[in-house]
């Protein structure tokens, strides 16, 4: 089977399951404690339906039924030995291959020329203070895997993610700068012409003095490089 067939909620549910066998219920409350809803979209619904394909692809089996309690019964699994194969192919291509995933903050960051400067700025300053939140709670995470002594193998993910958001914050804060000092310039009016690279190398039409004319571009007009 190849890797790709898995999707990145699927690998987490086979890597949890290469530690020892789980129940579903487990796994969320694992993946939740571990912060890794930050590393991928985690909710009930979702990790029982990756724990259903994964069960009819053969990549994980059922090892037995706990009918405890008055709760409802919990099956618990394991990973097979084609599971492991497709757990390691899948980490080897994610890790070996970039993949463009389109943020669409930087959509925004690309587009934002279109606010006013000071409500762009204005909505730069709340995601600093939303990032600034979320940087706090991963530190906290950290500080208290280091204290358990967890090794930072286990939580590289986090750990990247942190940084990450780290260096976010940093650039946003300089750009917030360059645009309150003047240094880089908003422009004070968009215009409706956009020229492209199509644009620029599309013969001019000549006019009836069989001269070719070109449309002045407008101060403050977005360029494609």
């Amino acid at each position: 089977m190849r890797g790709d067939a898995v999707n990145p909620l699927g690998v987490s549910v086979l890597a949890l399951l290469s530690e020892g066998p789980m129940h579903p219920y487990e796994m969320y409350q694992l993946l939740l404690e571990r912060k890794e809803d930050r590393i991928v979209k985690i909710r009930p619904g979702s990790l029982y339906h990756a724990v259903a394909r994964l069960h009819g692809q053969e990549l994980i089996a059922e090892v037995g039924i706990d009918r405890g309690g008055n709760r409802p019964e919990r099956t618990t699994y394991q990973i097979t030995p084609a599971g492991r194969r497709v757990l390691v192919d899948r980490l080897a291509e994610i890790l070996r291959s970039p993949v463009r995933e389109y943020p669409q903050f930087t959509l925004g960051l690309s587009e934002m020329h279109n606010l006013p400067a000071s409500e762009a700025i204005a909505l730069l300053r709340a995601r600093i203070e939303d990032l600034t939140r979320e940087i706090e709670e991963l530190s906290g995470f950290q500080h208290l895997a280091r204290e358990r002594k967890v090794s930072e193998i286990y939580w590289a993910g986090i750990d990247y993610t942190y940084h990450m958001l780290a260096a976010e914050v940093k650039w946003l804060t300089s750009y917030i700068d360059r645009v309150d000092s003047g240094e880089l310039e908003w422009p004070h009016a968009i215009s409706a012409q956009h020229t492209t690279l199509t644009d620029r190398h599309r013969p001019h039409d000549p006019d009836t003095s069989g001269h070719c004319h070109t449309t002045p571009t407008p101060r403050g007009t977005r360029r494609t490089l």
